[in-house]
């Protein structure tokens, strides 16, 4: 099963605030916010949602089309994501642009405050998909995460017009997007990923309720934060995955890109969706363990142990003979 994933590549920079937003918020001066944050630290670490994604994916033994836009400062970066199995031929190099940034505030109830500047990824909206299927031999699937709106409208279009599966992963577009562009984007989707905050969002802006949405996807995959997963398909019962247990909270950057990697994974395997999300999940504590989104090892003895403590053993049984991690 080959899959692509489209969207940011960027660089992040990631800050701690050592109190809480809300404290600093006046109720009744919403409408003329002027804030600066002292922050404790500063991280710089590699990101962007599709290089995340895509990064977690080849951890996990698979090895992902990364499509997406950089500018020339991209080498360093590519070396690294190919020296973790993420095919990286099909990403764009623009002769004008930076790399996107991504700015980035955490609080101490783990609450944040992000901005993106967008530089290369603006050119992503010129990357026809069809070429990157031919040089692969075809694809099973493109997931059209947050990118350049036109872009992933693009993608979107191109996917129905060829019939290539798709998945929707919106994120933080829904923001910028008004619903029409959000219909258009979740309408025929194999699977929706959001969060329970960007679920009633995606209902709110596009006028579909819960329902309806259900009734134009195949498979609606919902992350709860620390109540773990649910996952739907019309006509039949919601499964809700546990999540699994942290060791520690770190940072939440990137964990909603490493359950979907986790649960991508799943599908490559063949798994049924409650196994993807289990997956998903337990990918997803690993980066909340760390600071940056790509800044864990998974090792095979310890993923397949923590996931049958978490799931069970018959559960690990049928999760360890499909990974091929890079470290034991």
């Amino acid at each position: 099963m080959r899959i692509a994933v489209t969207g940011s590549i960027a660089t992040d920079h990631l800050m701690t605030f050592p109190g809480s937003f809300g404290d600093q918020l006046i109720a009744e001066q919403l409408d003329r916010v002027s804030l600066s944050f002292l922050v404790d630290d500063l991280q710089i670490r590699r990101g962007g949602a599709a290089a995340n994604i895509a990064f977690g994916m080849g951890c996990l033994g698979l090895s992902p089309i990364l499509v997406g836009a950089v500018g020339s400062d991209f080498a360093d970066y590519r070396s690294w994501l190919e020296r973790h199995g993420v095919d990286c031929d099909s990403v764009h190099i623009s002769e004008l642009h930076h790399t996107a940034r991504f700015l980035c505030t955490t609080d101490e109830h783990h609450n944040q405050i992000a901005s993106f500047y967008t530089g290369a990824m603006a050119e992503a909206r010129l990357i026809e998909l069809q070429p990157v299927a031919d040089r692969v031999g075809g694809l099973d699937l493109v997931l059209i995460s947050p990118n350049d709106p036109e872009a992933m409208l693009r993608h979107t279009d191109e996917c129905r017009q060829r019939g290539i599966p798709f998945g929707a992963d919106i994120s933080q577009q829904l923001a910028r997007m008004g619903g029409e562009e959000i219909r258009s984007l979740v309408d025929g989707a194999a699977y929706l990923f959001t969060n329970d905050y960007e679920k009633a969002l995606v209902e709110q802006k596009t006028g579909w309720s819960d329902e309806e949405v259900l009734s134009r996807v195949g498979v609606r995959v919902t992350t709860l934060g620390p109540k773990g997963a649910r996952i739907d398909r019309e006509g039949e019962p919601t499964v809700h995955v546990p999540p699994t247990p942290e060791l520690r909270k770190v940072d939440p950057t990137g964990v909603g890109d490493a359950f979907r990697a986790g649960f991508l994974s799943g599908l490559v395997w063949g798994l049924s969706p409650e196994r993807c999300g289990q997956i998903g999940n337990l990918t997803a504590t690993y980066v909340l363990e760390h600071v940056g989104g790509q800044e864990y090892q998974l090792g095979k003895r310890a993923f397949v142990e923590r996931f049958a403590a978490a799931y069970g053993a018959d559960a690990a049984a049928e999760v360890e003979p499909r990974m091929e991690c890079h470290y034991p």
